[in-house]
C-alpha cells in the first residue's frame, strides 16, 4: 500500500486530494490499484503521518531506524527523502521456512503453567552465557510436538522450528553436549515443580485433589542388562509384552480429570502391592494429611496397607478392584440381593461386610461385549478341535498343535474338557455346560471393595471408572508424546527423559482442558497438527543501496485456524520487527558460504 496524490484544477487554484491505494497482481499479470481510502485533502504533517513508515533495526549502526519503502521503479517522493529506502521488488527472495504454529501454541501453554518462571529461578544462566532454562524449555516443546532424540533435536529439528524465533536465541541453543548436561541439572527440583503444577491446575482450571487415581506401566529399554546392580533397568512384568527386555516402572498419581500430581521411577522388578505405602506417605507428606479416596486397580494394594489405610487418622478412604476369585466366594451373599440402577445400562448391588463396602456392578454394554467376545473365541476353538480330530498326525505334532490353539484361545480353553488317550494320536473333547454357566453369570459384571460407607452408588461406580484417566496418560505418554524409545545409557539421564516427557504431558493436558468445554472429540494432538501448518519465513528485499531489507514474518493463518485460536481466546504476537543490513553485508556473507 501506498499513498497517491490527485490533482485537480478548480477555480484556477490547484487542489491535490490524497489515497491509500493497494497494488494487486492479477491473471495475466496485470497489476491494477484499489482504492483502500480516501483521504481528501490532508496537510504536510497529516501526510507524513500516513505514509507507510516501519520500524527496522540497522545492522550497519546498531541501532532501530525509520524507513519507508518504495518501489525502485519509481522516483521518491520528496517528503520521504530522509527515511525512504527503495527496495527491488522483483529481487524479492524467501529464506528458511521453518514450523511455527505449534512451537508458539507449546510456548504459549508452558507460559500459562507458569513453567518459565518456576525454572528461571533454578536453572539460572552459565558464566559462558548458557541459557539452561530455554534448553529445557526447547526439550519440553520438542516433546509435545514431534518427539524424538536430543541428537535429532540438535541435528534437524531445530533448524526447522521457529523455537529460536520464539525464546530469543541462536542455534548455539541446541548445541549437542548442552542438551545432555540440561538433563542432569532438573532432577533436584522434581517434588517442588509437584507442588507448583498443583497450585496452576487449581488456579486455571479450579481441580479438586479429594479423588486421586494411581497406578503403574513399564517402559523397555532394547539394550543389554546394566552391570550395576543399583541401577533400576530390571527384568520384571511387562506390560508391553516384552519380557526379554529390561525396563522400569513408572508409577503416576492423577486427578480423575487427568491432572497429574506426581509419579517415581521404580526399579523394572518392583512388585505392584509393594508401592502404595510409598506413595501413600509422599502425598502425606507433600501436601498434608487431608480426606481423600484413592481409586487402584486389583493387585496395586495389600490387606496390610488397607488395614492401615482404614486405621489412618483421619481415614484414608479407597476404592479398588478385586480379582474375581473374590467374587466366587461371595457370590452366594450377593445372590439375594437387589439390583440398583445408577445409570441407563448399569445396576450395582451393595454388600456391607465388617469394616468394608463390597460393590458387585454390572454394565449390560459390557455383557454384550464379553459375551460375543467369548463366543468369537469358543467357535474358533471348536472348529480347530474338529479339524484336528480328523487329521491323522503324530502324538508330538497333535500335541504342539494343541498347545497352540491352547494359545489363541486361552478364554475358550478353560470352558472345554479334552481327554488325550494314552497311546497314539487321540482325543475327545467336550463342552464343560458348568464352568459356561458360571462364566456367563460373571460375564460384564466387577467387584469393588471400600470403605466409603453412605456413598451413592453412582458416585463409587463414577470414581472407579474415572481409571481410563490414568490408563489414557500411560497411552499418551508411550505414544503421542514417544517417551520410547529411550537412547540414554545413564540412570540419571533416564529418568530427566522421564521427566521432560513428564512436562510434556502437563502441557498436553492443559490443552485438553482448553478444548474439553468447546468440543469433546477435538483432541489436542489435532489441534498441534492444525497449527503445525503455519509456517514462519524470511522476507529478502535488496535495496537500490546494496544493503537487504529483512521483514521475517509468520504466514497468514487460515479461516479454521483462525477459529481455533479465537476459540482458545489466544492473542497471536505482532510480527518480528524488521533489520536492515549493513552495505555488502549479506553479498559478502554468501559468498563465503
Amino acid at each position: 500500500m501506498y499513498l497517491r496524490r490527485n490533482r485537480r484544477l478548480k477555480d484556477g487554484k490547484e487542489h491535490c486530494y490524497w489515497n491509500i491505494v493497494e497494488s494487486k497482481r492479477c491473471a495475466g499479470g496485470k497489476v491494477v490499484q484499489r482504492q483502500v481510502l480516501y483521504l481528501g485533502e490532508i496537510n504536510d504533517s497529516q501526510r507524513e503521518a500516513w505514509c507507510q513508515v516501519i520500524e527496522a533495526f540497522d545492522e550497519g549502526t546498531q541501532r532501530p531506524t525509520q524507513l519507508a519503502l518504495f518501489p525502485a521503479e519509481r522516483a521518491m517522493p520528496e517528503h520521504a527523502k530522509e527515511y525512504g529506502v527503495q527496495v527491488r521488488l522483483n529481487g524479492m527472495q524467501l529464506h528458511r521456512p521453518r514450523q511455527w504454529g505449534a512451537c508458539w501454541l507449546a510456548c504459549t501453554l508452558y507460559e500459562q503453567l507458569g513453567l518459565d518462571e518456576f525454572w528461571a529461578s533454578r536453572l539460572p544462566d552459565s558464566r559462558e552465557g548458557t541459557c539452561w532454562r530455554h534448553i529445557l524449555q526447547t526439550l519440553v516443546c520438542y516433546r509435545l510436538i514431534d518427539p524424538g532424540s536430543e541428537w535429532r533435536l540438535h541435528r534437524f529439528w531445530f533448524e526447522q522450528s521457529a523455537m529460536g524465533d520464539l525464546l530469543g536465541e541462536d542455534y548455539a541453543l541446541v548445541e549437542k553436549n548442552a542438551l545432555y548436561r540440561c538433563l542432569d541439572k532438573v532432577l533436584p527440583h522434581k517434588a517442588e515443580l509437584f507442588g507448583h503444577l498443583r497450585r496452576r491446575w487449581q488456579d486455571l482450571f479450579g481441580a479438586r485433589f479429594d479423588v486421586l487415581l494411581y497406578d503403574l506401566t513399564s517402559t523397555y529399554f532394547e539394550s543389554d542388562p546394566p552391570a550395576d546392580e543399583a541401577d533400576k533397568r530390571r527384568y520384571g512384568y511387562s506390560r508391553d509384552k516384552r519380557s526379554d527386555c529390561v525396563q522400569v516402572v513408572i508409577a503416576l498419581i492423577v486427578t480423575p480429570e487427568g491432572f497429574p500430581l506426581g509419579y517415581e521411577v521404580l526399579p523394572g522388578n518392583t512388585a505392584d502391592n509393594t508401592t502404595l505405602r510409598f506413595f501413600l506417605q509422599k502425598i502425606e507428606t507433600q501436601y498434608g494429611k487431608a480426606q481423600r479416596v484413592w481409586v487402584m486397580d486389583r493387585g496395586i494394594p495389600t490387606e496390610d496397607v488397607l488395614a492401615e489405610m482404614r486405621q489412618a487418622d483421619p481415614p484414608v478412604s479407597y476404592l479398588v478392584g478385586t480379582p474375581k476369585g473374590r467374587l466366587g466366594k461371595l457370590e452366594q451373599a450377593l445372590l439375594g440381593l437387589p439390583w440398583q440402577a445408577v445409570r441407563p445400562g448399569v445396576d450395582v448391588k451393595l454388600l456391607p461386610q465388617e469394616q468394608e463396602l463390597y460393590v458387585l456392578a454390572q454394565s449390560h454394554a459390557r455383557i454384550h461385549k464379553e459375551r460375543a467376545m467369548r463366543r468369537r473365541q469358543l467357535k474358533r476353538l471348536w472348529a480347530r478341535l474338529k479339524q484336528l480330530s480328523a487329521m491323522r498326525l503324530k502324538r508330538e505334532d497333535l500335541l504342539m498343535k494343541l498347545g497352540a490353539a491352547r494359545a489363541k484361545s486361552p478364554a475358550a480353553w478353560r470352558l472345554i474338557d479334552i481327554e488325550l488317550a494314552p497311546q497314539g494320536a487321540a482325543f475327545s473333547f467336550e463342552l464343560n455346560r458348568q464352568k459356561l454357566r458360571q462364566v456367563r453369570r460373571r460375564e460384564g459384571r466387577y467387584l469393588l471393595r471400600t470403605n466409603l460407607y453412605g456413598r451413592d452408588p453412582a458416585h463409587l461406580w463414577q470414581f472407579y471408572i474415572q481409571l481410563v484417566e490414568i490408563e489414557a496418560a500411560f497411552k499418551n505418554l508411550k505414544d503421542d508424546l514417544g517417551l520410547r524409545p529411550i537412547y540414554h545409557q545413564l540412570e540419571q539421564r533416564i529418568e530427566a527423559h522421564i521427566f521432560v516427557a513428564f512436562m510434556a504431558y502437563c502441557l498436553h493436558v492443559t490443552l485438553r482442558a482448553r478444548l474439553k468445554p468447546l468440543a469433546g472429540g477435538l483432541t489436542p494432538r489435532a489441534v498441534l497438527d492444525k497449527l503445525t501448518a503455519i509456517q514462519m519465513l524470511d522476507v529478502h528485499f535488496p535495496t537500490t543501496d546494496g544493503r537487504t531489507l529483512i521483514l521475517t514474518r509468520y504466514t497468514e493463518l487460515n479461516a479454521d485456524q483462525k477459529l481455533l485460536v479465537s476459540q482458545l481466546n489466544l492473542n497471536l504476537p505482532p510480527q518480528p520487527p524488521p533489520r536492515i543490513t549493513a552495505t555488502g553485508q549479506l553479498a559478502s556473507a554468501h559468498s563465503k558460504m
